[in-house]
């Protein structure tokens, strides 16, 4: 089971994930630039692989039902790095919402903890939405 505790390797992890996410939006910003998208790239999946540990990471990413994300994620990579960052950014991103769709619930709820978004989120056609997502009947 996973430890729960902020040790140094987490810390610099979510730094590098931090920075990953960073590098990759001004790479977006500056029209797609290659260089700054894959340096992102690089960053949040050692972010990631610190955050949660190499071994967890490993059966993350090679779970058979996270497999489409996985190979979108990488050859989304590899299109950066050739030269074609739209396209690339399109797989990865398609790569990181199927990889990521289970933790969807989970932001939902701590983003419904935030002061001025909680009370957006609440609003009845944006709740009816978020519970439609999860899955849960809505009378109309």
């Amino acid at each position: 089971m996973a430890s729960l505790e902020m040790n140094d390797l987490k810390k610099i992890g979510l730094g590098l994930t931090g920075f990953g996410v960073f590098f990759t939006f001004l790479g977006v910003i500056f029209v797609f630039d290659k260089g700054l998208i894959a340096m992102g790239n690089i960053l949040f999946l050692a972010g990631v692989t610190l955050t949660i540990g190499i071994h967890p990471a490993i059966q993350f990413f090679t779970k058979r039902q996270n497999l489409k994300g996985t190979v979108s994620f990488g050859l989304g990579f590899l299109f950066v790095v050739f030269g074609w960052p739209i396209f690339g950014l399109l797989l990865e991103s398609y790569g990181f919402l199927v990889l990521f769709s289970g933790f969807w619930p989970t932001l939902a709820v701590f983003l419904q903890r935030i002061p001025l978004l909680g009370w957006l989120l609440q609003q009845p056609y944006i709740r009816s939405l978020l519970d439609r997502y999860r899955g849960r009947r809505v009378p109309v």
